[in-house]
């Protein structure tokens, strides 16, 4: 089983990782369920190497580091390539919400490349490979983990976690319909609930439940590194809000949209709660407007409410309270791995 990473488990994951990517890929090509065609077999190996592995495999690796925190030892090669295999059955699960998440956006770019469903030849078939996507996970669980006493709560626990993010996704888009465009909806609660269910528990609380359940551990033990998790999934989110408007494009390697987006950002939440009568009109009237001029006038009403300080005060108390929460747990080495996770986002740049 663990051929790709034989002799390597000592080695660096960010060089390992990748080679595990291609290893399941060429199982799934082969995956007898299905009679391949040599056209069906091309665009699934070109939808698979154009959206899986192309961003920063954050949430993957961290499967990995979270596990070796947990074990305390050098890993063996096979738990090295089970651990990988995990950490890409959530890059899987990262590619099928992204693939689907631009079409419902209507979004040009991603990764630095036009969006799959933009793709020559690709359209709405991109629907599909979102499906297949998902389906390629159980297929990956099912052939490396089906032994495993831990198998039935990795199937549960993707399932429960694609609940909450597509039900994140919901309250997203139904909060910000075309044509019902409403400023006045965008609450701190509304804020928390999107972020919680849309992002942080994929990005956050499935690496680390899944390093859990391959130690051995029952997840019903772990409420309370689940609600840190979910907290430092919403902080991340609050610090990704802030940097679209205030970070370097260079860094971050994009330009931020959130404002013509008229998205439920953090920002517009807090200036909503912040601004006067005056600097409402001007808000509501300009935020997800396109024009350069009514993006600025946006990006005014925020300097003039002080909102970078608003940010860095927040930041600075959301990280006292995170720390003071994982510390307060008692086991040591899930103490680690939390602080790992924060330490990897506090004060971030991109």
């Amino acid at each position: 089983m663990a051929d790709a990473a034989n002799g390597r488990a000592g080695g660096d994951v960010r060089s390992i990782f990748p080679q595990i990517y291609f290893r399941l890929k060429a199982e799934l090509l082969e995956d007898p369920a299905f009679d391949f065609t040599d056209e069906g077999r091309q665009w699934i190996n070109r939808m698979l190497d154009y959206n899986v592995p192309g961003g920063k495999l954050n949430r993957g690796i961290s499967v990995i580091d979270s596990y070796k925190l947990l074990k305390g030892y050098e890993l063996s090669d096979d738990e090295v390539f089970l651990a990988c295999a995990l950490g890409w059955c959530i890059e899987w699960f990262q590619a099928y919400f992204l693939v689907l998440d631009d079409i419902m956006d209507n979004s040009h770019t991603r990764r630095g490349q036009l969006c799959w469903f933009r793709v020559d030849k690709v359209g709405l078939i991109a629907a599909n490979d979102g499906i297949i996507l998902r389906n390629h996970i159980p297929r990956i669980l099912k052939r490396h983990f089906r032994e495993k006493p831990y198998y039935v709560d990795l199937l549960d626990l993707f399932n429960e976690v694609e609940f909450q993010t597509a039900s994140g996704q919901m309250l997203d888009l139904i909060t910000t319909h075309e044509g019902e465009q409403d400023l006045s909806k965008y609450t701190i609660t509304v804020y928390h609930h999107i972020v919680q269910y849309k992002t942080a528990y994929y990005s956050f609380y499935l690496p680390v439940a899944c390093a859990l359940l391959m130690s051995g551990e029952n997840l019903d033990n772990f409420v309370d590194v689940k609600n840190i998790l979910v907290e430092m999934g919403t902080y991340f989110q609050v610090q990704d809000d802030y940097l679209d408007c205030f970070g370097d494009p260079q860094a971050i390697g994009k330009i931020g949209t959130d404002i013509e987006d008229f998205k439920c950002s953090w920002l517009v939440v807090q200036a909503m709660a912040l601004v006067n009568e005056s600097q409402k009109k001007i808000l509501t009237g300009n935020y997800g407007k396109s024009d350069p001029a009514c993006v600025a006038k946006v990006k005014s009403i925020y300097k003039d409410l002080n909102l970078q300080n608003v940010f860095f005060e927040y930041e600075r108390l959301s990280y006292l309270q995170l720390i003071s929460s994982i510390e307060g747990l008692p086991s040591k080495a899930v103490q680690e791995v939390l602080k790992s996770f924060l330490h990897k986002i506090y004060k971030r740049q991109k």
